[in-house]
């Protein structure tokens, strides 16, 4: 993959045919500026994309075309799917890829391009039904509170410090946390940030006086300079912050603080919502909080915290004696 489109460089012997790749380059930016979506969404249905044009090369023989899209049946899809699942691809990701067939597809039908619904008739992949693991509320204290020890510069450890507290502190994805500019910065006087959240939908998010005082410390220690722009958290040369650098923390600080594996750089922000929910918030407070289009995606929520919800049963009805 390259600049956000399927790889046709040579030394990929041209995965797809050059009318294809055109009308590919076209969806994805029809996605981003037609629909708003999220950079990372665009970033996984052309991953997706990638991945099907791969398959039917292997079907094809040759780099597939444009009009090949014409004549993929529903067996054709389904055998796609049949190969992920051989790779060890999980459920919830095939229907994301499902999802982006189907989107593209009606997409090429809309252009006058393809009219191909053979994609329709197969099922969506079911995905099992999954409880945020949230961290206790000692174990996230402890995660927010860890600063490094394996010879990090200070500026580093600083600015691993802020970024969990934003994902804990204030419920941010890791996608919002890295994408927040200078600019943007929540120091002293900012108690609230305004996030653009998945389909851009936008929110305010809240902000703690400790968070506040650890992007403050990271810039204080921050060895590059940094226009009002350029993105807020940076990696160690100067480039933007990459994820896989706070995920890669959250592994190291496992061992060290008895995690679970459940303890990725998402599960601070379940625990954000659980531990409000624990406190005494409500759903459609922790919805706005999280940024949630649909106070069912919220809902999951009270499943995690059924122990607590048993206990305000147990302490308020009339008969629980």
């Amino acid at each position: 993959m390259r600049d956000g489109n399927l790889d046709n460089s040579p030394g990929n012997d041209q995965a797809i045919g050059a009318d294809l790749s055109g009308a590919v380059r076209r969806w994805l930016a029809h996605l981003e500026h037609g629909r708003g979506q999220s950079a990372a969404t665009i970033e996984a249905y052309n991953r997706d994309l990638e991945q099907f044009a791969v398959y039917l090369r292997g079907q094809l023989s040759r780099s597939p075309r444009l009009d090949d899209l014409e004549r993929v049946n529903a067996k054709t899809f389904r055998g796609f799917l049949a190969s992920r699942r051989r790779a060890k691809v999980g459920s919830r990701s095939l229907a994301r890829t499902m999802s982006a067939l189907r989107t593209f597809f009606r997409w090429l039908e809309t252009e006058g391009l393809v009219q191909n619904r053979s994609v329709r008739r197969v099922a969506m992949p079911k995905a099992g039904h999954s409880v945020p693991k949230p961290l206790t509320i000692t174990k996230a204290a402890a995660v927010v509170g860890e600063t490094s020890d394996d010879g990090s510069p200070d500026w580093i450890s600083a600015r691993d410090s802020a970024v969990l507290l934003l994902l804990y502190g204030s419920g941010l994805r890791i996608s919002e946390a890295l994408g927040l500019l200078r600019k943007d910065a929540p120091v002293s006087g900012r108690d609230t940030l305004r996030i653009a959240g998945k389909g851009g939908r936008e929110r305010v998010a809240p902000v703690l006086p400790v968070t506040q005082q650890a992007v403050e410390r990271y810039l204080a220690l921050l060895p590059y300079p940094l226009g009002p722009d350029d993105r807020l958290f940076l990696g160690a040369k100067g480039g933007p912050l990459s994820p896989r650098i706070v995920q890669l923390l959250l592994e190291r600080l496992r061992p060290a603080l008895g995690l679970p594996d459940t303890a990725t750089p998402h599960a601070l922000r379940h625990s954000f919502a659980t531990h409000l929910l624990s406190s005494g918030a409500d759903l459609r407070q922790i919805q706005e909080l999280l940024g949630h289009a649909s106070l069912s995606t919220t809902q999951v929520y009270t499943e995690v915290d059924r122990e607590r919800l048993l206990a305000v049963y147990d302490a308020a009805h009339p008969r629980a004696y």
